[in-house]
């Protein structure tokens, strides 16, 4: 058993309530997104079971969001933590949500989260929301650890890479692939393009290979339609 299990019942259960999902957003398991001017920004983490290293989490993360989730693996005989009255005080009073993943995927609310004083860190909410907002598609499963994050940035350098693959390419023609282009062909993080010539630039051998290992991640780089939350997750009501 694996965190990454719990993404998919979680994200579904956001999506429901008026969140766009994706994982593995700055650092965190899972970051929702709803409305704008500004956003309603939801981050979740995973663990297996609830424990003080997922509230720690949880701290850390809560100067970035409107609303922080911790969400662990459940069962009918409430062994684990989400049965302990002094765990959910904790919890209330740090103003965190629960939720508990029961083993058919059901997602139950334990405790819904509050917002007891000022905690925002400005700067750091605005590098999610524009990580979230320039990253296409979904394509991190929230809770992995075994393969590279395939961030916004590494979705940009694999659009231009695969748009050189026939011949070397300059800067401004890769408007339509990134808007960043010419630093990332001059930045060069990845090790997979090189100056050919003056202000052309082509692919390394490390470059092709890229292309060959992320095959299944490149995808077309267009807008798609954000949900708009309708029903705020903390007017939700607990389960018993």
């Amino acid at each position: 058993m694996q965190e990454t299990s719990l993404y998919a019942p979680v994200k579904s259960f956001l999506e429901k309530h008026g969140f766009a999902v994706k994982g593995e957003i700055g650092g965190c398991d899972i970051v929702g997104v709803a409305g704008n001017d500004p956003p309603v920004l939801v981050i979740c983490e995973l663990k297996l079971r609830f424990n003080l290293e997922l509230v720690l989490q949880a701290v850390e993360r809560a100067a970035a969001c409107d609303e922080v989730w911790l969400a662990a693996r459940i069962d009918g005989r409430k062994r684990g933590r989400e049965a302990d009255k002094r765990f959910r005080a904790l919890c209330r009073r740090l103003g965190f949500g629960m939720l508990g993943v029961t083993e058919a995927g059901r997602v139950e609310v334990i405790v819904s989260p509050i917002s007891p004083f000022p905690r925002k860190d400005n700067r750091r909410r605005s590098r999610l929301i524009a990580e979230y907002n320039r990253r296409r598609g979904d394509p991190a499963t929230g809770g992995s650890t075994r393969r590279p994050i395939m961030t916004a940035y590494r979705q940009e350098a694999l659009a231009c890479a695969a748009a050189m693959t026939s011949e070397p390419r300059r800067p401004r023609d890769f408007g339509p692939q990134s808007s960043r282009a010419a630093s990332i062909l001059q930045r060069n993080v990845y090790g997979w393009f090189e100056r050919v010539g003056y202000g052309l630039y082509g692919l390394t051998s490390a470059g092709h290979a890229a292309l060959e290992t992320w095959a299944d991640q490149i995808e077309d780089r267009q807008e798609s339609d954000e949900p708009v939350a309708t029903t705020p997750l903390d007017q939700m009501a607990p389960s018993a």
